[in-house]
């Protein structure tokens, strides 16, 4: 895989990661939250999942910006 493949793989986990939170909070505060939106959250769960097993197979494995920067 190449650099460009790694980076392009960390944006779009970063992007799910975003979309993760945003509709955990949507989730949060909501009185009854939907059903679908339960679903939602478990389909970008599984996105990330797939991203980071990509990331692993290809011997980058995800680490987070306050790991990189411990490093």
């Amino acid at each position: 895989m190449t650099a460009d493949e790694i980076t392009d793989l960390n944006k779009a986990r970063a992007s799910l990661a975003r979309q993760r939170s945003a509709l955990a909070k949507r989730i949060g505060s909501s009185e009854l939250a939907a059903a679908s939106a339960a679903e939602d959250f478990m389909r970008i769960l599984l996105a990330i999942e797939a991203v980071d097993r990509a990331l692993a197979e290809a011997g980058r494995p995800y680490m987070s910006p306050q790991t990189e920067a411990e490093r």
